[in-house]
């Protein structure tokens, strides 16, 4: 009995059914990845956890209040799990970390979690860590970026003093494509004015032992603890930015000498005679007459001056 057009339906959604659960449970490798390697580091069974809104496992755990410490709240997905689940320690110092752990979770999907989670006092910092799986998730760079603006938006609408750390990289991967989506959230970033910190280069590809066999999680035995290490780094500098060293005051240059002419006045020079108050002034009609004794010293002809002028 041939089959009807529902029928053909029904076997076509359960197909697509038994594929996303797969895509859901399983990395996949990007159609273009022309690299798949495994690691060789050691890694804890995964512990089972309940679900949250966005159908995903989702831990979130926060540490007790303390007063001379200051507190960091890291959202992420799987990479935190090890940490979350107590394989992997932070490292002791002062500062006390909050882990929000969404394994398989996309950018969107970490923004759902942020904007619902429980957090009841204000962190001093919040790591938002680059979400890798929107390797695989988003179809282009563009859609990935613009999916981690509004990841962004939403966490520093939350809270202040958000900032960005690096993905771990994946052996699954190709180095081109990672770098690339690297490079998108680095611009968004900067475009919002959050600061965004590498990671990429404590992890060299060819040191498989930092990552685990299914080559897209760092391992407990060695990756993990760098990771954890990069994580306090970056809190401890964001919370602790360098002071900048003063500039030294320019030099004042010594004052140029300035050389002054002096003159030097050689030979006789003619002093007008000071006139007398007393003595009587003829005057005629239209013009001056001097006195007699101004008659005689106007007889005589004037002496030239020679005048020469020096340097010091």
């Amino acid at each position: 009995m041939p089959r009807g057009k529902s029928f053909r339906r029904s076997e076509a959604a359960k197909k697509r059914l038994a594929e996303w659960r797969k895509v859901d449970v399983e990395p996949q490798q990007p159609p273009n990845a022309s690299v798949s390697q495994s690691g060789t580091g050691k890694h804890h069974a995964v512990n089972q956890w309940s679900k949250s809104l966005t159908g995903r496992q989702h831990k979130l755990v926060l540490p007790c209040e303390s007063p001379d410490k200051k507190f960091v709240l890291v959202v992420c997905d799987s990479h935190l799990r090890a940490i979350v689940d107590g394989f992997v320690p932070m490292p002791e110092g002062s500062l006390s970390f909050g882990l929000m752990c969404t394994p398989g979770a996309c950018a969107m999907e970490l923004r759902t979690e942020l904007l619902h989670a429980a957090v009841p006092r204000t962190p001093d910092a919040v790591l938002v860590i680059a979400p890798s799986n929107n390797l695989t998730s988003s179809r282009t760079i563009d859609e990935a970026g613009a999916d981690f603006a509004k990841l962004l938006l939403s966490a520093c609408s939350r809270w202040p003093n958000v900032c960005v750390t690096d993905f771990a990289p994946r052996l699954t991967v190709e180095v081109n494509q990672q770098q690339l989506l690297r490079e998108e959230f680095r611009r968004v970033a900067a475009r919002m004015g959050v600061r965004y910190f590498p990671f990429a280069e404590h992890f060299p590809m060819d040191w498989l032992k930092l990552w685990s066999k299914d080559g897209v999680h760092l391992s407990d035995s060695d990756g993990m603890p760098i990771f954890a290490g990069l994580l306090w780094s970056v809190a401890y500098e964001f919370l602790h930015p360098p002071t900048p060293k003063p500039q030294p005051a320019p030099r004042a240059s010594p004052p140029r000498r300035q050389v002054v002419p002096k003159v030097v006045v050689k030979g006789e020079v003619t002093v007008p005679r000071p006139s007398n108050p007393f003595e009587w002034t003829v005057v005629n009609k239209g013009r001056k007459r001097r006195a007699p004794e101004e008659l005689e010293q106007s007889s005589c002809a004037e002496r030239v001056v020679q005048q020469q002028i020096c340097y010091d």
